[in-house]
């Protein structure tokens, strides 16, 4: 590869991250603005100056777009819950299971603006897409894991996935903010009443 070669290599990268900075920009101020669902990823683009195939080449949809700032803010809420089990390995599974849900509705309250363009809870996209994020994917695993090992200590025969799947829904936005919304139910109260359901009664 010869030096003009490089040159330009490096200036395609120096672009491609000036762009990523300008849609970020671009998407934080229009969220500060308007609620993440009433944004369109054209709104993004026009605002951030670039092509739409610009943004669409990095982006597929906004729910990648508001993954990618919040991406340091979920490594740090896996840390924290992998700094929670590691102190937590010796408590029964149902204890670590409601520090989970504990540490995700604190994340939740703190990131659902974020969170609901994460989740791209619109009606035009398949239920499954709701709870298929990388953190939503993330979680299940975790999840499973301990439904599992519920399994094994109380000698019961739950589908793991099953619940998993029935818990992320739970905490889902569409769930989450009608209980806190409609129903007035604290985040507290809500923690509870999960425990109840797949804890308490298992």
């Amino acid at each position: 590869m010869n030096g003009s070669e490089t040159t330009q290599i490096r200036s395609e990268r120096r672009d491609a991250a000036e762009n990523r900075q300008r849609i970020l920009n671009a998407a934080i101020k229009l969220f500060e603005q308007n609620d993440v669902e009433q944004v369109s990823m054209n709104q993004i683009a026009n605002e951030a100056q670039v092509g739409p195939g610009t943004l669409y080449r990095r982006y597929k949809n906004k729910s990648e777009l508001c993954l990618d700032l919040i991406k340091d803010n979920v490594d740090l809420f896996f840390d924290d819950i992998e700094i929670y089990l590691k102190e937590n390995c010796s408590s029964p599974p149902s204890k670590r299971l409601k520090g989970i849900l504990s540490l995700f509705i604190r994340f939740r309250e703190k990131k659902s603006q974020l969170l609901t363009g994460v989740e791209d809870s619109s009606s035009t996209n398949p239920p499954r897409s709701r709870i298929q994020s990388p953190l939503f994917n993330e979680l299940h695993h975790l999840l499973v894991n301990l439904f599992d090992e519920m399994n094994v200590t109380k000698q019961t025969r739950l589908n793991s996935v099953f619940n998993a799947d029935l818990l992320l829904t739970a905490l889902s936005r569409d769930f989450y903010s009608f209980q806190r919304d409609v129903r007035n139910y604290s985040p507290e109260m809500i923690l509870e009443e999960l425990c109840t359901l797949f804890i308490s009664l298992k």
